[in-house]
């Protein structure tokens, strides 16, 4: 989805927690007429946390019939976008000329590289009754070697997506390998994605990695001595053996993975050079960019601020 709240780094209550925590980052909450947005990556005191560079909550939103979800075409560059929906329906269409429904549990993810245009939309049949969308999207910054990649596009229906059960806890291995499974979306570098919903009083030990985050998209969670509330983002430090424990039912995502170094982020454009995304943003304004086959007419434009 393209970045539609004009400041990139969210502005974000921050608070230090029990030694296994480094922060806890609560977002938040942006209205972008008609659904609210909870943008909890990157802040000023987090840029990001292993390869991801950029996540945002959406919803959940109700829409009535004749209205609901219609970003227009925009680009990217040096990151692949992973959307991950809970409840509703989008419309992906980019210019590879993919055309891809995404439901619940499916993952898309948008190799973006050298560039991509693409917009997220509705069906009519969706669009025309009363419905619901609620999910994250998330941005991975890519290696050096890999920021020029030719774009690609990969979609990986829910059923492809490994599940396991840990001490009672059920689990969704999104991307990485994690407790035993290995997910098949492609990685770019060490990367974690993992989906876990506890019921009261469960616990669940984090796996290992360079960096990690646990983010509370239902209920609460303690760390220790700490309690992680609805919505926040606990960055812990890398210590083995980490463990969380539901508060009450909840539903969180394990991100992480190794560190990329600096990146720089403008609009919907990432890079490891600033000279390379000053390029996109000229390119973009000079028409330089594909279009999206069978959504060409409309475009949204760089924004001035």
């Amino acid at each position: 989805m393209s970045n539609l709240i004009p400041e990139v780094i969210s502005e974000c209550t921050v608070e230090v927690g029990c030694d296994a925590l480094e922060l806890i980052i609560e977002p938040q909450e942006k209205d972008l007429g008609g659904f609210s947005v909870r943008r909890v990556l990157p802040t000023r005191e987090r840029k990001m946390v292993g390869p991801w560079i950029f996540f945002d909550h959406m919803g959940p939103a109700d829409f009535p019939a004749g209205t609901g979800i219609d970003v227009r075409p925009h680009p990217h560059i040096g990151i692949a976008t992973v959307t991950y929906l809970f409840e509703g329906e989008i419309l992906h269409r980019d210019s590879l000329g993919s055309l891809q429904a995404i439901r619940p549990g499916d993952i898309n993810l948008m190799l973006a590289g050298r560039g991509i245009v693409h917009s997220e939309r509705e069906t009519p049949q969706l669009r025309n009754s009363d419905h619901r969308l609620h999910g994250l999207q998330l941005w991975l910054a890519l290696p050096g070697s890999d920021e020029e990649l030719a774009p690609a596009f990969y979609h990986y229906p829910a059923a492809d997506i490994p599940t396991t059960n840990i001490d009672g806890v059920p689990l969704r291995v999104m991307m990485g390998s994690a407790y035993g499974c290995t997910s098949p979306v492609r990685t770019f570098a060490e990367t974690l994605y993992v989906e876990a919903h506890l019921q009261p009083g469960q616990r669940l030990t984090l796996p290992d990695a360079p960096e990690r985050a646990v983010y509370v998209a239902g209920g609460s969670l303690n760390a220790r001595d700490t309690r992680i509330e609805q919505y926040a983002l606990a960055v812990f430090r890398h210590q083995q053996g980490v463990e969380v424990e539901a508060v009450e039912e909840c539903r969180i995502a394990i991100i992480g993975g190794e560190p990329l170094g600096q990146r720089f982020i403008d609009w919907n454009f990432v890079s490891s050079r600033k000279e390379r995304i000053a390029q996109a943003i000229e390119d973009w304004q000079a028409g330089r960019f594909d279009t999206v086959p069978g959504d060409s007419e409309e475009f949204i434009p760089y924004p001035t601020h």
